[in-house]
């Protein structure tokens, strides 16, 4: 199992608003603005960033939980930054706290739960 982690270990991950990570690019009546699933997905590879280092052999973490606020809109051309910070563990389970932030404002935070998982046994318990 991933060696100790501390609490407070943290990561970032960063982007720039593209057209894809619109809205818009899935449903076009909606408006050229930063989806929440693209800010999730940023939130949750700073989670992975922050526990990765700490994983041992084949392990990895995988996403079990998400609470999110999606709190401010994004345009193309923004500079995204997402952080995490492990606040808990228990058991297996990581508890992250994560922000969103644009070049101006806080835009979405919450938390994210991961778990260790060892990739050979995931990947033959994807088989059966």
């Amino acid at each position: 199992m991933a060696k100790d982690i501390p609490i407070g270990t943290r990561a970032e991950a960063q982007e720039t608003v593209e057209f894809k990570h619109t809205l818009s690019a899935h449903h076009r009546e909606l408006p050229p603005v930063y989806s929440t699933p693209d800010m999730i997905r940023l939130m949750e590879t700073a989670a992975f960033q922050a526990l990765q280092p700490y994983c041992e052999g084949d392990e990895i973490t995988v996403g079990t939980s998400i609470n999110i606020q999606h709190r401010a809109a994004s345009g193309i051309g923004a500079d995204i930054r997402a952080e995490a910070v492990l606040e808990s563990f228990d058991g297996r389970f990581y508890l992250l706290r994560v922000s969103a932030r644009d070049d101006v404002q806080e835009i979405g935070r919450g938390t994210v739960g991961r778990a260790v998982v060892s990739m050979g046994k995931f990947a033959e318990k994807m088989k059966k």
